[in-house]
């Protein structure tokens, strides 16, 4: 009979992956390269999804504007696509486009339609009808109207609705990685009890989503240096 021995298991070392800490800087001299990679991948979907958003939300808000008669059509329909819980939303563009980024992409920027095409409409709308009627008078076409007067005044406006549009869809990719895309959210859902990668995946969320907003309310003072005009 074999005597029954309890297997030799080997000492680890006494450090702060091996007690999983919350801090640790052991794991971000280690995982820089996962770090750095969740990062871009993140990044890349956001910009990717909302600059999609943005060149469907343009035309379908001038649509809206120019003819009436869509505007409810449109406006409730993108407002409509924004009730449906993300999970439930990627999980009915699975079938069609796959797991990965594309479907996270698409489910993306269906959801930025709702904050853009209602921003861009705004903004539009709050355009004074003197100031049109003013540029009419000297001659403006439709064309230059638009891009000469009404875009520049509906840019405040606008770019409030960009900036609500991308910080939701930093915060909207984490859950994406249930399709295996990457970004940030494989961190967290990946081993949520390793307490560094959590907290690094979260961490960098926030920062990520604080840095992207002050960057639009620094082109947007960029763009609008009458607004600031205004208020002094």
């Amino acid at each position: 009979m074999i005597p029954l021995v309890a297997p030799v298991l080997p000492d680890l070392p006494d450090n702060c992956l091996t007690r999983n800490d919350w801090i640790c800087g052991k794991y971000y001299e280690t995982r820089s390269a996962e770090l750095t990679d969740a990062l871009v991948q993140h990044i890349g979907i956001v910009l990717a999804s909302v600059g999609l958003g943005l060149l469907v939300a343009i035309p379908l808000a001038l649509l809206a504007r120019r003819y009436r008669r869509l505007e409810g059509i449109i406006v409730g329909t993108t407002t409509a696509i924004y009730t449906i819980p993300s999970l439930a939303l990627f999980s009915l563009l699975v079938p069609v486009t796959g797991l990965g980024s594309r479907t996270v992409l698409i489910g993306l920027s269906l959801y930025t339609l709702t904050i853009l095409v209602r921003a861009i409409l705004d903004g539009l709308k709050a355009v004074p009808a003197e100031v049109r009627e003013s540029a009419l008078g000297v001659g403006y076409d439709a064309r230059r109207l638009l891009w000469r007067v009404e875009v520049p005044l509906a840019l405040p406006a606008f770019m409030s609705g960009l900036r609500v549009a991308t910080v939701s869809s930093v915060a909207l990719t984490t859950v994406g990685s249930i399709l295996d895309y990457g970004g940030l959210g494989t961190l967290i859902v990946e081993d949520s009890t390793f307490r560094a990668q959590v907290l690094a995946g979260s961490v960098l969320c926030v920062a990520l989503a604080i840095t992207l907003d002050v960057v639009l309310v620094l082109a947007q003072r960029l763009m609008t240096p009458w607004s600031r005009r205004a208020r002094a």
